[in-house]
């Protein structure tokens, strides 16, 4: 596999100045951190939409979201020695490396009684707590900080997150699941006041679910304005505004953002300033995690004349109705969950049986596309399986062209650049061909 310097850019030029402020945000996420332990704040690690965002919030703790960490490190092509201490230390390559690299750095942290030297944004805090989640996306949540206590003395507490399968009658079956996941979320309230000492003040916390509601549907405003030709805004410049309502969901922070993101984006869109001079081809980043070490391919798309005017990840959810009667936070809050997960069910109940195939659909229809592109990571396996099914039954329905990359989220040594140049010019040809047929 092909290697490059530390010092070599591998993130993609961006499109918007809301994506360029994104790094002084992650910056901002990591001093949080560091001040917080200071000043005696409880610091936690966490895992992202695990629904405990703006409970947190309301608690006053900090979170460290280690995913954010890895990604901010495969970014800076510093990865390599933290998955490495992983591997010394027992842990196969083929778990996600998201968390083995946070383990790695952990034991190193461990090992050298300090934070590893010239660590991303001075390396992650060490936690008071560490917060997974049982849920049917990602298995690495239930186990990641069970096995992290080697390194470190946080309780570690796991909450779970569920929702039915894709065949389910969801009139029938919403009462079960939203009750379930109230009560999981009241287990994770009474754990977390046992380790900070403090009652949850509720009315503080459906205050931050406000916000982070309208952050949510803010950001949803702005997709909508994508479906603009040419595309104002494209997925390397979304791979980065997902951070604040991601990390900083419920803050004013997060939705002063969106409502400059839109701003800008809608005088794009208005006075038709696209991605690149000359837009021709419209292609959908139709599921997979992205190589955060080599971003930069989108801008080989580019070069190519393709954009990513839309994608399949990292974007928000389709805004959901919550009925007027359910006032406590946490049920808001596991409507919003429930309601989130099961929106295409019914919808593909009576078409392709898969509600990810319904959301392509969707995307390709609205948003003009005319080929998909997806990523399959050998180390996330629940994030990646199906993607073949998907493309299969895709194919049923629309003849595009499709793209299957490989490589990891993390782990550089695992992705080859000239390679996936290769696949790409071969799938421009196709999708050339394709448009003129």
């Amino acid at each position: 596999m092909e290697q490059e310097s530390a010092k070599e850019k591998t993130t993609a030029v961006k499109a918007t100045e809301a994506a360029k402020k994104v790094r002084g945000i992650v910056k901002g996420l990591s001093n949080s951190a560091h001040m917080g332990k200071a000043e005696g704040k409880l610091v936690a690690y966490t895992f992202i939409q695990s629904l405990y965002d703006e409970i947190l919030k309301a608690m006053d703790i900090v979170p460290v979201w280690i995913e954010n960490y890895a990604g901010l490190c495969a970014a800076k092509r510093d990865a390599d020695r933290f998955i490495d201490k992983a591997d010394a230390e027992g842990y196969t390559r083929s778990l996600c490396t998201y968390c083995t690299l946070d383990l790695g750095f952990d034991a190193l942290r461990k090992e050298l009684g300090e934070s590893p030297p010239a660590a991303p944004d001075g390396g992650m805090t060490e936690p008071d707590m560490m917060l997974g989640t049982g849920m049917m996306i990602c298995d690495p949540r239930y186990t990641t900080f069970i096995a992290a206590q080697r390194y470190n003395d946080a309780p570690a507490y796991v909450h779970g997150l569920l929702w039915p399968p894709y065949d389910a009658k969801v009139s029938e079956v919403r009462d079960h699941y939203i009750k379930y996941v109230v009560e999981e979320l009241k287990g994770l309230v009474a754990f977390l006041e046992k380790q900070t000492g403090r009652k949850m003040d509720w009315d503080k916390l459906n205050a931050i679910i406000d916000i982070a509601n309208e952050t949510l549907r803010t950001w949803a405003e702005v997709d909508e304005i994508r479906k603009a030709v040419p595309s104002p805004m494209p997925t390397q410049d979304a791979m980065n505004i997902m951070v604040p309502a991601t990390f900083l969901l419920g803050t004013q922070e997060a939705l002063d953002f969106y409502r400059a993101l839109r701003d800008e984006v809608k005088h794009r869109a208005d006075n038709k300033i696209g991605v690149i001079e000359n837009e021709k081809y419209r292609v959908l980043w139709g599921a997979g995690l992205p190589p955060w070490h080599s971003l930069r391919i989108y801008n080989y798309f580019e070069s190519l004349g393709a954009v990513f005017p839309i994608e399949v990840g990292y974007r928000t959810w389709a805004p959901v109705n919550i009925p007027s009667h359910v006032t406590h936070p946490l049920e808001r809050l596991a409507w919003r969950f429930f309601n989130q997960q099961t929106y295409r069910y019914e919808k593909a109940q009576k078409h392709t049986g898969d509600p990810n195939v319904e959301l392509l659909l969707e995307l390709i229809d609205d948003y003009k596309i005319d080929g998909v592109v997806m990523h399959r990571v050998f180390t996330c396996r629940t994030a990646h399986v199906g993607l073949m099914h998907q493309l299969r039954l895709l194919k049923e329905y629309v003849g595009l062209p499709q793209l299957l990359l490989e490589g990891d989220i993390v782990d550089a040594r695992l992705f080859s650049e000239a390679d996936t140049n290769m696949k790409i010019n071969a799938f421009i040809e196709a999708v050339n061909a394709y448009k003129n047929s």
